[in-house]
């Protein structure tokens, strides 16, 4: 298997995570290509492993609740003049296993034996109905 590695971002302003599947549903979220990016300041050093298989897990109140492949990085010139990182994302969110993630600013790296498991299809609809944080407080005493 190719060696690789996956990114954990805090997703800034979403209560749930619909408001995550609406944002990047939006058109102003995603690129002249149709698909969603999110932009960042720091460009990943370790771009071959990230593109490899890796994928964006996302935090949303204090809990990783989902994640997404990453297509490619794009370079985007901002009107400040200045260079940032471009996640372009593939559309399909896949819901994962609530993981508690304490606060941090940026992006971090996450490796595959820190990453929460996706959830079966049949699971996904249940847990859009709990709130961020019974799901965090849940997967802190070990209830998956």
């Amino acid at each position: 298997m190719d060696k690789h590695i996956n990114l954990v971002k805090l997703c800034v302003g979403a209560e749930t995570l619909k408001d995550l599947i609406d944002w990047q549903t939006s058109p102003r979220a995603k690129g002249h290509d149709g698909f969603p990016r999110h932009v960042t300041r720091m460009w990943p050093r370790r771009e071959n492993e990230l593109l490899a298989v890796g994928a964006l897990y996302w935090v949303i109140k204090g809990t990783i609740l989902a994640r997404q492949k990453i297509l490619r990085l794009d370079e985007v010139n901002g009107t400040d003049g200045i260079s940032r990182c471009a996640l372009v994302l593939d559309p399909k969110i896949h819901r994962t296993e609530a993981a508690p993630k304490r606060p941090f600013q940026g992006w971090r790296y996450l490796t595959p034996a820190q990453t929460p498991r996706d959830l079966p299809a049949s699971q996904a609809t249940e847990v859009d109905a709990l709130p961020p944080r019974l799901l965090r407080d849940l997967a802190e005493i070990g209830v998956r």
